[in-house]
């Protein structure tokens, strides 16, 4: 399977660039020079990954980004920003609008295809019965035809990103909504607990953003974004 990848620029010189080097590996690659025009590619074309400017004419990457998350057809597709600001600050606004990696302008073509190729790995196609769904009643969670039940705490922590899928999640709100904000626990409560749902639901479910916290993303099946 070609991996389909959109790159988002008002840039013409790095529109260019990426695509061309991209092509190179394999990749099918369309192009938008701003985010309302890249919105229309993304439905004509269900692209895989969309590597994604921050700051574009009428439409701006996070605003993008959030559209992104907010379409059934678009909000599982791997989000990428691409921006020449680099400060804490403005990646913390992209990873909030829905982002899954950041990566900092001048763009290293070497760096750029090795995090392009590890995203790429995130969306391997699975099976239909892997499918997660969630039972609030009994604490239980299906995986297909698979029943886990989970202790108070790893199901609240799930039911919460599970919630809004896509969305990042910091530690200090998981911290307040999971175990509020009068309970006192250690620095790696919530790690201990991402990693003990992720040995039961899948490693490929909740995507860790480094630093800031997690998300939980519906892994698409290889013909979902056909």
């Amino acid at each position: 399977m070609a991996y389909r990848i959109l790159v988002i620029d008002d840039e013409e010189d790095i529109l260019e660039f990426v695509r061309y080097n991209l092509q190179r590996d394999g990749y099918e690659v369309y192009t938008a020079s701003n985010g309302a025009l890249g919105l229309e590619k993304a439905l004509e074309v269900k692209p895989h990954l969309i590597l994604l400017d921050m700051m574009m004419p009428v439409l701006d990457g996070a605003e993008t980004c959030k559209a992104i998350r907010k379409s059934p057809k678009l909000r599982n597709i791997m989000v990428v920003f691409l921006s020449a600001v680099s400060d804490e600050e403005m990646q913390l606004t992209g990873y909030e609008a829905g982002a899954d990696d950041y990566i900092s302008k001048p763009i290293k073509m070497n760096i750029l295809r090795s995090r392009v190729k590890a995203i790429l790995k995130r969306i391997s196609p699975i099976e239909h019965n892997d499918k997660i769904t969630i039972d609030t009643t009994n604490f239980q969670v299906h995986k297909g035809d698979e029943t886990i039940t989970l202790p108070r705490k790893e199901f609240n922590l799930l039911r919460l990103l599970y919630s809004h899928p896509g969305q990042l999640f910091t530690r200090e709100y998981i911290y307040r909504e999971v175990w509020g904000e009068d309970v006192v626990v250690g620095d790696r409560t919530i790690d201990v607990h991402i990693r003990k749902l992720r040995q039961k639901i899948g490693e490929e479910h909740i995507v860790t953003i480094k630093g800031v916290g997690y998300k939980f993303i519906e892994v698409p099946t290889e013909n979902s974004n056909d």
